[in-house]
């Protein structure tokens, strides 16, 4: 599978120049399975960019979109989202069966006037919202699970397997703290046991957290301890604060790397950045 970040910031989008190397846009990804078919995981800002690149350099009309919550970050990209506005386009909305209408109704209201002028029947492509799980038919030979993120207002993380290659997505995840609905850190640590590659969400430092705590996001140790545990081969810190400069997300990832050296972990770890590209074979 073949995985391409087009956002990873958290709560709003920041463009900048304190951002320029990992990004501003809000959470998006694509994921290709070996016979090119795209899932995509969330609407934030990033789905816009997706969306031209889909119009302007790929004949793929049929795609699954993901949602893992239904927070405004990851959602503001839906109504700018291209193919959406085509009769070419057939968009199959998956997740967790329980959520279907729930999902349903997230993305209409992003469409709702008098804060949009376009309403969501007067989009012209074709929608479907009955999959019948995580994953939608269409994705052949990508397996698809979730799990329960510990967030409030409750959201969902998924593994993503292939062949023999695992890709765990935990955003909006707060290890510290159990969310009505959410579970517990070794709950997650079973889920994501020896992927291949994890991105957690790492919006805080052990400082923030003090006033922070509750607000629904893990520390880059918490997403360290987790890793290690887990016996991950490569950690993503994912989901930055929206005043987290490229300078501090380095330091960080240096910082992480000497603990995990410490600890004698066998453990690749980065900040995920816009435009990343990763390929499990």
């Amino acid at each position: 599978m073949k995985i391409t970040v087009w956002g990873c910031r958290g709560t709003l989008p920041t463009p900048g120049q304190h951002t320029l190397k990992h990004g501003g846009n809000t959470t998006c990804l694509e994921i290709r399975n070996e016979e090119g078919f795209p899932t995509i995981v969330d609407a934030g800002s990033g789905l816009r960019f997706l969306g031209k690149k889909l119009m302007q350099n790929d004949d793929s009309h049929e795609l699954c979109l993901i949602l893992t919550h239904s927070h405004w970050d990851h959602l503001m990209g839906f109504p700018f989202f291209i193919p959406a506005y085509f009769s070419k386009y057939k968009i199959n909305v998956c997740g967790v069966q329980s959520a279907r209408n729930y999902m349903a109704q997230s993305l209409a209201r992003q469409l709702e006037a008098p804060y949009f002028p376009v309403n969501f029947d007067q989009l012209k492509a074709k929608f479907n919202f009955d999959c019948k799980g995580p994953g939608c038919e269409r994705c052949v030979h990508l397996k698809v699970e979730s799990i329960n993120l510990s967030h409030p207002n409750g959201g969902y993380g998924f593994k993503f397997k292939e062949g023999k290659s695992s890709f765990v997505f935990l955003t909006d995840n707060e290890l510290g703290h159990q969310h009505p609905g959410g579970l517990l850190p070794q709950d997650y640590i079973e889920f994501a046991r020896d992927a291949d590659l994890l991105f957690h969400d790492a919006q805080y430092t052990d400082e923030d957290i003090v006033k922070t705590r509750t607000w629904g996001h893990s520390t880059y140790d918490e997403a360290l301890d987790l890793a290690i545990s887990a016996n991950v081969k490569r950690l993503g810190l994912f989901h930055h604060d929206p005043d987290r400069t490229d300078e501090e997300l380095d330091r960080f990832v240096a910082e992480l790397q000497q603990k995990a050296a410490a600890r004698s972990a066998k453990l690749d770890i980065f900040a995920v950045y816009e435009g990343m590209q990763i390929e499990l074979e």
